[in-house]
């Protein structure tokens, strides 16, 4: 199972749309997940039509009509794996402690919020993952997102794209 991760797209806030390489490998994704901060029901609408399966959250700068949509709080068991999405996890000192305190019963927990990409695994085993932003790199020298699969009921090739500069 090919899975898409990203969050923080914020258009047209910050970009007018989104880039070509994150949509095609949408297209390509069984499964795309998105932890939150949309900004309009366009690119919620985007992703849905262009998906064939999408979980996802709504972020601290989404509207109501984001919110009449879509959980604070997403949990997904895709292929033995348990998933869970949330938008803002705070601050990055504790943050593996503190996330598998709340999600004990997870395998992996993707969030969003900062725009940094991250990836690392609580000692009780939970695994964190952030794919950055496609369209607002903030401090970061890259806008980014992530893939990784689902076999055998395990999470493998998480990996961490890099998308062009715009111009």
């Amino acid at each position: 199972m090919r899975l898409l991760l990203t969050s923080d797209t914020h258009v047209p806030a910050r970009a007018r749309r989104l880039p070509a390489e994150l949509m095609d490998a949408v297209r390509r994704a069984d499964v795309v997940i998105h932890a939150g901060d949309w900004i309009d029901a366009a690119t919620l609408d985007l992703f849905e039509s262009r998906s064939a399966r999408l979980l996802a959250v709504y972020g601290n700068n989404d509207g109501p009509e984001l919110r009449a949509r879509l959980p604070e709080v997403a949990l997904a068991e895709l292929g033995g794996v348990r998933f869970g999405v949330v938008h803002e996890t705070g601050p990055a000192q504790g943050r593996e402690r503190r996330c598998a305190e709340r999600f004990p019963e997870l395998d992996v927990l993707v969030f969003g919020h900062s725009h940094i990409p991250w990836d690392t695994t609580a000692s009780a085993g939970l695994r964190l993952l952030n794919p950055g932003s496609p369209t607002d790199r903030r401090r970061q020298p890259h806008c980014t997102y992530m893939t990784a699969r689902v076999s055998g009921g395990r999470l493998t090739d998480v990996e961490l794209h890099r998308l062009p500069h715009r111009r």
